[in-house]
């Protein structure tokens, strides 16, 4: 039991730790409008004053009316006081809503920034975090992290620190006007709200957590799915997908249903602190109206005052829930700024240098050792050199290693020894931005953007005038066929482009790659998804592209690398031949093999 209680205890203080971290994260992004801040606050102070004087100015209108005998010339009072009863809550109103106004600056600046700095840092990390979450999973983390943001802000501006000024007052005018009582009374009465509302939240907490992963899980499989539409659908998995997605609803009411008894229990017993509180006051009022030493507008006010009271008080389970919620989502947003980047660039790292963007850099690696998982090695001692305006072919069977040589050429992952040079320059020792910027590809498995066929071709250079676009196009064989179609270059590709075949996706993919222009090109089977006379039109703008490059080709097809000044072998992470084409098959080893076997499947 002693165990179960420090367990406890030592959960408590870790979760009070994070909430302090996240108030300390965010704090930076707020204090840049310093003014606004101390602006709103002062309105928030005036406004809560201007509340207090609505029930006292009606209290003395009370007092008035009561009079017995009323002379013309007193009737002036009442009215008086009416037009300063609606000035008061005019005022209060307008201050409530210029705090608003005011503060909606700073809301928004945070949450902007903080976004936008997660959705860079999220384009920083290295593919191995990538392939490793689930998008559906971390965008509903982002999502709901700036939406904390706000709600977090919200809530203690405008609800928490406006009832704890308010609370200030009541006390301090309870303390001035009447009895130490009213006082003390109405002091348990809201610390007995508080202490009973803030543990049994507590004690709610892990049923809204659970609610959250599993409308998380819900929502990553529900993505997942939808993601993979066409695998579904081949397989016709359409009821086992649902299935799957009913258990995590299942799940998720299940949890649901438990928060919400648990919500009942909370908000009965604050209903009845808030009852019991103001049963004490009224009856301490009565008496004192009874007494003579308090009028019947005292008793009016006293009752308004702590009913204004507790109108924000009802809603403070609500409150403190959705606070530690948001603080929750924050930490786990900011958690991701604190993903490790692993491929980082150097604090003195400088732009990648080509020597001769006209002719094309010079590639080495030099004993290249790599491993994604180190009980499995990928690339063992790799070493070749690509030479200014030179193509460089690699084959080999299938996870042999070739794909891994492109993503390491991009600086996707960092080598574990050895090193990848260009024009002398260790990649490890440049801007990824500017070694990015000299690298086209053209990937096997092409993915395009749910926008235009235009927008997809022109991200290989953002700002291309259509001139250069269409250019490219036609360089890749797909212009008289996007001509063909009702909206040309406004076509809507689809979700990862989906409405193209494979083969028109590939040739997007190339005519967004001779748009970029790079110094350095790599075709990973460039043209495997296309057909054969395709291919070898394609093939020709390849090859005369490449005149001007270096290249590096990851081909399947051996048909398409003969021209090829330099062809490596791999098998098992290793170089095992080198050489031409025709010096390869006069060796007679494993690329003569490959050509015999590719020979004879091309002529059956």
């Amino acid at each position: 039991m002693q165990h179960l209680k420090t367990e406890s205890s030592s959960i408590v203080q870790k979760r009070k730790s994070q909430d302090f971290k996240v108030i300390k994260n965010l704090l930076p992004y707020l204090m840049v409008y310093k003014a606004r801040i101390i602006f709103t606050l002062l309105c928030l102070v005036v406004a809560k004053a201007a509340n207090l004087g609505v029930p006292i100015m009606l209290k003395k209108i009370v007092d008035a009316m009561s009079v017995t005998t009323i002379s013309q010339a007193l009737l002036v009072v009442p009215v008086s006081l009416i037009v300063g009863y609606g000035l008061l809550r005019l005022s209060a109103s307008l201050l409530a809503e210029m705090r608003e106004l005011i503060f909606s600056k700073v809301t928004e600046n945070a949450v902007r920034q903080v976004g936008l700095q997660v959705f860079n840092h999220l384009h920083a990390l290295s593919l191995r975090f990538h392939l490793s979450r689930q998008t559906g999973g971390m965008t509903r983390d982002i999502e709901r992290g700036t939406r904390g943001i706000q709600s977090l802000i919200s809530y203690s501006l405008y609800s928490i620190i406006p009832t704890l000024i308010e609370l200030a007052m009541v006390l301090g005018y309870f303390f001035y006007a009447y009895d130490i009582w009213f006082v003390v009374v109405t002091f348990i009465a809201v610390f007995c709200y508080v202490v009973f509302t803030v543990v049994i939240t507590e004690w709610r907490t892990h049923f809204r957590r659970e609610m959250n992963n599993l409308d998380s899980k819900a929502n990553q499989n529900a993505v997942d799915s939808l993601i993979n539409f066409e695998t579904v659908k081949y397989f016709g998995n359409e009821q086992y997908e649902s299935a799957r997605y009913d258990v995590n609803l299942k799940q998720y009411a299940q949890a649901a249903t438990k928060s919400q008894k648990s919500l009942a229990f909370l908000n009965f017993g604050q209903q009845t602190i808030i009852v019991t509180g103001l049963v004490f006051i009224l009856g301490l009022a009565s008496q004192g109206v009874a007494s003579g030493k308090m009028t019947i507008g005292d008793l009016v006010l006293v009752n308004v005052l702590m009913i204004q009271l507790y109108i924000p008080l009802n809603f403070l389970g609500v409150l403190y829930r959705e606070m530690k919620q948001s603080l929750t989502d924050i930490d786990r947003m900011f958690h991701l700024l604190e993903t490790d980047q692993e491929v980082a660039d150097e604090p003195d790292a400088q732009a990648l240098q080509i020597h001769s963007p006209k002719l094309g850099s010079h590639v080495r690696f030099k004993e290249v050792c790599f491993y994604y998982e180190q009980n499995r090695n990928i690339l063992k001692q790799v070493s070749f050199e690509i030479l200014p305006g030179q193509t460089t072919a690699v084959v080999g069977h299938s996870g042999a290693g070739k794909s891994t040589l492109s993503r390491l050429l991009f600086r996707f992952y960092d080598v574990q020894s050895g090193a990848i040079c260009i024009d002398g320059q260790n990649i490890k020792t440049v801007k990824q931005a500017s070694l990015r910027q000299a690298i086209g590809i053209v990937p096997q498995d092409t993915v395009l953007f749910n926008d235009t066929i235009g927008f997809n071709i022109a991200y290989g250079k953002p700002g291309a005038s259509q001139a250069e676009i269409e250019s490219a196009a036609q360089s890749a064989q797909i212009h008289d066929f996007i001509m063909r179609l009702p909206n040309g270059y406004n076509t809507g590709v689809g979700e990862r482009g989906l409405k193209l075949s494979g083969g028109e996706k590939q040739r997007v993919a190339i005519a967004r790659t001779l748009l970029k222009n790079p110094a350095l090109l790599v075709f990973d089977e460039a043209t495997s998804a296309l057909d054969s006379e395709t291919e070898r039109d394609i093939q020709k703008e390849l090859n005369a592209l490449a005149k001007n490059h270096t290249t590096l080709i990851i081909a399947h097809r051996l048909s398409t690398i003969t021209h090829a000044h330099q062809i490596l072998v791999l098998s098992d992470g290793e170089i095992i031949e080198r050489g031409t084409h025709d010096s390869l098959l006069v060796l007679d080893q494993r690329y003569a093999q490959m050509w015999r076997v590719q020979q004879s499947e091309k002529l059956s």
